[in-house]
Order: C-alpha cells, then sequence, then structure tokens
C-alpha cells in the first residue's frame, strides 16, 4: 500500500504528526478498518484499531491514479492546497462530541451500506469505489 502524506508547510512534516500518530498506526487503520465511508468534498474517513489497540479515525483521499515515486505530485488529481485545507479544517474544528455524532450519523444515511468484507479485498473495493468517484463525482 503506497501512502502520501500531507505535508503541513508549517512544520514541513506529515500532518498525521500534529496528532500523535505515526504512520504505522495510519496504515494498521486503513489496512484493516472497522469502518470505511465517504465523506466532505470526495475525502473518506476509516475507522479502526492499530495493531497497539489503539483507535483511531483517519481521513484520506483515494488516489484515483497509479502514484510513481519518481514524478509523484502533491495532491491527489482534482485536490489542491486550498481544498485540503477545507477539509482539515472542518475536522480539526470538531469537538469529539461532534465528531461521533458525524460518525453516528453516517449509520443513519439510507445511501450508504455497511459490511463486512475480507481484509485481502479492502484493495480492489477502494479502487472500485475510486473508480466510481470519478465516474460520478457526487457520490
Amino acid at each position: 500500500m503506497k501512502i502520501r502524506y500531507y505535508i503541513d508547510p508549517e512544520t514541513e512534516q506529515p500532518h498525521i504528526y500534529n496528532h500523535g500518530v505515526n504512520e504505522y498506526e495510519v496504515e494498521d487503520v486503513l489496512r484493516k478498518p472497522g469502518e470505511d465511508r465517504p465523506d466532505r468534498e470526495g475525502s473518506r474517513v476509516s475507522i479502526g484499531r492499530t495493531k497497539n489497540g489503539r483507535y483511531l479515525r483517519v481521513i484520506y483521499v483515494p488516489d484515483k491514479e497509479k502514484i510513481k515515486m519518481t514524478s509523484q505530485s502533491k495532491f491527489p488529481t482534482g485536490w489542491d492546497e486550498k481544498r485540503v485545507k477545507r477539509v482539515l479544517q472542518h475536522y480539526e474544528s470538531q469537538s469529539e462530541d461532534e465528531a461521533v455524532a458525524e460518525d453516528e450519523a453516517a449509520y443513519e444515511d439510507t445511501n450508504q451500506t455497511f459490511m463486512e468484507i475480507p481484509n485481502e479485498l479492502i484493495p480492489v473495493v477502494r479502487e472500485l469505489i475510486a473508480k466510481k468517484t470519478e465516474l460520478t463525482p457526487n457520490v
């Protein structure tokens, strides 16, 4: 799994460090999420547990293109600094209660279904979702 982290312009470090989270924890959650759902402006939310037992909410953007390590752009197609900052501002301004309420509301949304899938199929399902979103951007 190739993951591109947003680099905070002020610290020049991955933004996740601002939250006391490391790359291994993000990878744990993305490899085996308890929940993975669509959210703001094409971003997605994965909620899961790290190998050390810590529960995390990871906000990410599926990349529609294969990332080439030699010519990797800063953002996924259709994303720029302004869009990233809007999404970050939303989540960083939330209280814990607001975050929980948003997650609970996702379960009530009749436009999506939560289902259990084998872990080895997660990358395939994410790729299908990215392709579907590319064809119908409002999904």
